[in-house]
C-alpha cells in the first residue's frame, strides 16, 4: 500500500513532468518531501523514531540524535563488524608479542655469556664471523647477525616474552573454541572415570596436574622449573592437599622467618649508624 501510493505521487510531482521553470522549483521541493516521507515510513525503526518525535517534540536534543543517527550510521551487518574487529585484535596481539620478543632477544644478544655460546657454536658450524667483507663495519654487522641468529636458534625464550605466534591470538582462540569445549569435557570425565570410580593411582601427569593447581601455576610456568625444583615438588608429594598444606604453612613460617630477621637487621643497621653520628663526649 505504501510502496504504491508512493509511486502514484512519484509519478504526479515528478519534476522532470513540469515544464514551466517557477513551478519546476516548487515541483522538485515536493518531490524530495514525498521521497523523504516515504524513506522514513517504509523502516519500522525509522517510523518508530518519526512516531515518537511526534509525540514527544519537546525532547529535541534526543530526536537530534535519533535522526542523525539513522542517516550517519553505516548499515553494515554485524558479523562483519565482529569479525573485522576480532581480526584487528589478533594482529595487534601478534605485533604486541613480536615486539616485546624482539626486546628479550636484543637484551639476550648484548649477555656476554649468551655471545661466547654463540660464538663457540659458530666455531662447531664452521661459520666465519668476518665473513668475506674487507670493510670493518661490514664485518661487524655480518658477525652481529650470525650471532643474532644462532642466539635466537638456541635461547629458550619463554613467558611474555616468547616468540609470536598466531596459535595465541584471540581470532585463534575462538576459532578453536568448540574442540576446546571438546577436549575440556572429554578430560573432566576421563579423570572423574579413573580417579573417582575406579580409584587409580595418580600417574606422573595427574600429580603434576594437582601441584600445578595447588601452586595455581600454568603449564608454561610449571614448565620453566628446573629438574631440580620439579623434583622437590615431588618428593613433597604436593599432589596431596593435605601435605601441600602443611608444605605451604611451612613456606609462609619460613619467610617471615627471613623478614623477621631482615627487620631485626635493618633496625641494627640503623642503630649502629646513629650512634656513629653522635657527639664523641656522649659516646664515652
Amino acid at each position: 500500500m505504501l510502496g504504491r501510493t508512493y509511486r502514484k505521487l512519484a509519478a504526479q510531482y515528478h519534476p522532470d513532468k513540469v515544464a514551466d521553470i517557477t513551478k519546476k522549483k516548487q515541483a522538485e521541493e515536493k518531490f524530495r518531501q514525498i521521497a523523504t516521507a516515504y524513506e522514513t515510513l517504509k523502516d519500522d525503526e525509522t517510523r518508530a523514531d518519526y512516531d515518537y518525535y511526534l509525540d514527544h517534540p519537546e525532547q529535541r536534543a534526543y530526536n537530534y540524535y535519533q535522526y542523525y543517527r539513522r542517516r550517519v550510521a553505516p548499515k553494515v551487518d554485524a558479523r562483519i563488524v565482529v569479525v573485522v574487529t576480532l581480526i584487528l585484535i589478533s594482529v595487534f596481539q601478534f605485533l604486541s608479542a613480536a615486539q616485546k620478543h624482539k626486546e628479550a632477544l636484543d637484551y639476550a644478544v648484548k649477555q656476554e655469556k649468551y655471545r661466547n655460546a654463540a660464538k663457540e657454536i659458530a666455531r662447531e658450524r664452521g661459520i666465519s664471523l668476518e665473513g668475506d667483507f674487507r670493510n670493518k663495519k661490514s664485518r661487524k654487522e655480518y658477525a652481529e647477525q650470525v650471532l643474532r641468529q644462532i642466539i635466537e636458534e638456541n635461547v629458550d625464550i619463554r613467558g611474555g616474552y616468547k616468540k609470536p605466534s598466531i596459535y595465541n591470538t584471540l581470532l585463534w582462540t575462538i576459532i578453536v573454541l568448540p574442540y576446546t569445549i571438546y577436549r575440556y569435557v572429554a578430560w573432566n570425565f576421563s579423570w572423574f572415570i579413573k580417579y573417582h570410580v575406579k580409584k587409580e593411582d595418580y600417574d606422573d601427569d595427574a600429580k603434576s596436574y594437582l601441584i600445578r593447581k595447588n601452586l595455581n601455576l600454568s603449564e608454561e610456568q610449571f614448565a620453566n622449573f628446573n629438574d631440580k625444583e620439579r623434583s622437590s615438588l615431588f618428593e613433597n608429594e604436593l599432589w596431596d592437599r593435605v601435605k601441600f598444606a602443611e608444605w605451604k604453612a611451612a613456606k609462609e613460617d619460613e619467610q617471615k622467618e627471613r623478614l623477621a630477621a631482615s627487620g631485626r637487621y635493618k633496625r641494627y643497621r640503623r642503630y649502629m649508624k646513629n650512634q656513629s653520628s653522635l657527639p664523641v663526649g656522649l659516646m664515652e
